[in-house]
């Protein structure tokens, strides 16, 4: 490699080594999170979003710097999973910006992307806190601009901002209380430190080096569920129930591909293929985009997309003979149950990330409305809840399986309304769902729910026939209303704002600061209720999660009433896993 320039296939070795440097110490980073609970953790985060910025580098065809870091921006962008995962795809966005147009790039220039990768990412967090990862990426910046100004070649301008970076991670405590009583660094100042590390260490070790990069798949314990079948497959691009006799496909041809080009029409393309099938999807940005479709015509999708820009990546199916195929298997014993028959069927069909992405979505059977509700929930108990509720849209995820903006905006287009209110549930998700915002089609507003109580509270004020922005002015007025309360336990021994923390206690969280701790979940119940319980209290909603029995639960219910005699109370089984008991007072 030239120290004089830096070439796309340089770009793109720099980011797999920094992938494979990350891989391994992402549980380094995650012992980091000073919140001891179980959530998705800032190393985890940041690993799935980098992954899926090495996949779309790897399909690039040319290999100019403006190239990969485009693709660069579009994986991290589509693949960006938690606030941590967020901040770093809007980093890597306004890096790729500065690389746009550039077959090459020196130091300066370089440079200089990094400082505008530093400014889109500060415009992208509405209230800027320093001692984060901020605060690091802009002396990264900084340190990088000193050395290019020096004179510093590429690898010098790179070990700069490693040195700056690191300068500044140390530094994050003296800004951040909570940090410092905890006596660690920022996860995700660390997390982009390791990653600058790995760059620096593929650069000193020269070419030849070959980091390997592990494919990360969803976790199996989620699938694809579908209570009711629907008479026309939904827009998520899951071809039909295989669990179902279909007499009739009216669209045959799965058909996806890549646009690349400049200045693209997202809303144009979309406006030209839509009479030609259905499951629609195209999302991307104005350099690259994804098209799915479900038609009768490939032939003119793919004209109609040449008109646009370059294609590639292009995958046609016949959804008929794939419907034959797993029917003859099922008849030769080959069947498996309908969960794995449908994720293994879409799996054949668009490959690995794909695959990840819609087995985690969940179809509820409404009617048709102009107002749909997508959300993010776990837990059998939930779901018949929020179904019941009138949400269309389920995404299987939420504590520890922060669902990336590509699966908020696959279960965004799976809603049959033309304007959807997203309701993520998570604090974790909150950033990925204004993010998604961008890369749909419909008219969405984010109802910025925190947790499963809020969440409830929110669609119990929901009106499918009220406009968007009334519904999702009396959702958030309504979710404000409640009190919430969460029962969980530490994953790490750790000291947070006064409070000594032993991995394994039982933690009580009021509005997502610990309150209590203790050794049982209903002793820490009982007295999470009296911080939550005041005079004007009337109602009270306890969901009890997958680890409580109902004889506990009913003991807990038992013990509420005797304490609080003067609320009502109602307890649900939520089935939620890690949360002992999810609790709301109104």
């Amino acid at each position: 490699m030239s120290s004089d320039r830096l070439t796309g296939e340089t770009l793109r070795q720099l980011l797999l080594a920094a992938a494979a440097e990350l891989e391994k110490h992402k549980e380094a980073v995650n012992a980091l999170n000073v919140f001891p609970v179980p959530d998705g953790d800032t190393g985890t985060n940041m690993n799935l979003t980098v992954q899926a910025a090495v996949r779309e580098t790897l399909k690039c065809r040319e290999d100019t710097v403006s190239e990969i870091g485009r693709a660069i921006s579009l994986g991290s962008l589509m693949g960006a999973r938690g606030n941590s995962g967020v901040i770093l795809s809007q980093l890597f966005r306004g890096i790729g910006r500065g690389m746009e147009g550039q077959v090459d790039l020196a130091p300066a220039d370089l440079a200089r992307s990094f400082q505008a990768g530093v400014d889109t990412a500060y415009k992208a967090v509405m209230r800027p806190v320093e001692g984060t990862i901020l605060t690091v990426a802009r002396e990264m910046a900084r340190s990088a601009a000193r050395s290019a100004r020096d004179g510093g070649s590429i690898p010098e301008v790179f070990r700069a901002a490693k040195v700056g970076a690191e300068a500044a991670l140390e530094r994050t405590p003296d800004l951040l209380p909570v940090l410092r009583q905890a006596g660690v660094v920022d996860a995700g100042g660390k997390g982009l430190v390791v990653l600058l590390s790995g760059m620096v260490k593929y650069l000193e070790a020269g070419e030849g080096t070959a980091p390997v990069i592990v494919a990360h798949q969803a976790p199996e314990q989620l699938h694809l569920v579908r209570p009711q079948p629907h008479t026309v497959p939904p827009a998520t691009g899951v071809e039909f129930r295989i669990d179902e006799e279909l007499d009739e496909i009216t669209f045959v041809y799965d058909t996806q591909l890549l646009i690349r080009g400049s200045d693209l029409d997202l809303d144009t393309v979309r406006e030209q293929l839509s009479p030609l099938g259905d499951s629609m999807l195209v999302v991307g940005t104005s350099d690259l985009a994804k098209v799915h479709i479900h038609t009768n015509n490939p032939g003119t999708v793919l004209e109609i997309c040449l008109q646009h820009g370059a294609i590639g990546d292009i995958a046609i199916d016949n959804m008929v003979e794939q419907y034959e195929a797993i029917k003859q298997s099922r008849g030769a014993g080959n069947g498996r149950s309908h969960g794995d028959e449908s994720t293994e069927a879409h799996s054949a069909d668009h490959g690995e990330l794909d695959s990840a992405v819609l087995s985690q979505i969940t179809l509820a059977e409404q009617p048709p409305k102009q107002v749909g509700v997508v959300t993010v929930a776990v837990g059998e108990g939930i779901d018949q809840i929020l179904r019941s509720l009138g949400a269309d849209v389920i995404i299987n995820g939420g504590q520890t399986m922060n669902p990336s903006t590509e699966e908020l905006v696959l279960g965004i287009e799976a809603a049959e309304a033309p304007q959807v209110l997203l309701v993520p549930n998570n604090s974790n998700i909150l950033m990925t769902a204004q993010q998604a915002l961008e890369l749909t089609s419909k008219q969405v507003a984010v109802v910025p729910t925190r947790n499963i109580p809020q969440g409830i509270a929110a669609m119990l004020a929901y009106n499918p026939q009220a406009e968007l922005e009334l519904n999702n002015t009396r959702m958030t007025s309504a979710m404000r209303q409640v009190r919430t309360g969460e029962i969980t336990f530490a994953v790490r021994s750790t000291t947070y704002k006064g409070l000594e923390i032993t991995e394994g206690d039982i933690l009580g969280i009021v509005d997502e600061e610990i309150a209590v701790t203790g050794q049982e979940p209903n002793a820490v119940l009982e007295e999470l209720l009296g911080l939550l319980v005041g005079e004007d209290s009337e109602f009270v909603t306890i969901l009890y999660g997958a680890e409580i029995s109902d004889e506990v639960a009913a003991e807990a219910l038992e013990m509420v009433g005797r304490q609080f005699p003067g609320v009502e109370v109602e307890g649900h089984h939520g089935g939620q896993p890690l949360f002992y008991y999810l609790i709301s007072v109104e």
